[in-house]
């Protein structure tokens, strides 16, 4: 991080030291608040919000179910041979690994639906931040968290929010 904010100062520098007659017009981004209140990105979230509760729903009924069972076959133990005993405990170990995997599987495909969601939208918004930034003369595009101060007039995160729900109003995610 520190050395992309120093990459960002030196840039900043190289650029107003080279061109010191001309006109730079630097503006301001906050990519994490265009990513999270578009429609398509805030369309995504609320679909992957809602795939993860369900998910933990099911694993957590699972879990349940299945603390019961061990349950169920330790107040047996005295009662059921050694052989039948070792065998329940088997299955039941079974049992378990099976609902570790498929939750640690559910929760990875959410993970890789997430970064492959966000990766779509950031390709629908370069060219909506290209032509913008060609239309209107812009020399430098900051992201926000880079930025230390400054004034809010430079910030054009909103208008690129309204041009990229205008474009892109949703994102399919499987």
């Amino acid at each position: 991080m520190k050395y992309f904010v120093k990459f960002f100062v030196i840039t900043f520098f190289l650029f107003t030291s080279t061109n010191a007659n001309a006109e730079q017009k630097i503006v301001v981004l906050d990519l994490k608040y265009v990513l999270n209140n578009s429609k398509a990105g805030k369309g995504a979230q609320d679909f992957l919000k809602e795939k993860f509760k369900n998910n933990s729903k099911k694993f957590s009924d699972t879990e349940k179910k299945l603390k019961k069972e061990e349950s169920d076959l330790l107040s047996k133990k005295n009662v059921l041979s050694k052989e039948e005993y070792k065998e329940k405990t088997n299955k039941l170990r079974k049992q378990v690994v099976e609902y570790q995997n498929n939750r640690r599987k559910s929760i990875d495909k959410i993970s890789k639906q997430r970064k492959e969601s966000r990766e779509t939208l950031i390709k629908k918004l370069e060219p909506i931040l290209d032509s913008y930034i060609n239309e209107n003369g812009i020399s430098l595009v900051m992201d926000k968290k880079s930025m230390i101060g400054g004034s809010t007039k430079f910030d054009i995160t909103n208008i690129i929010v309204e041009k990229l729900n205008k474009d892109f109003p949703s994102l399919k995610i499987e």
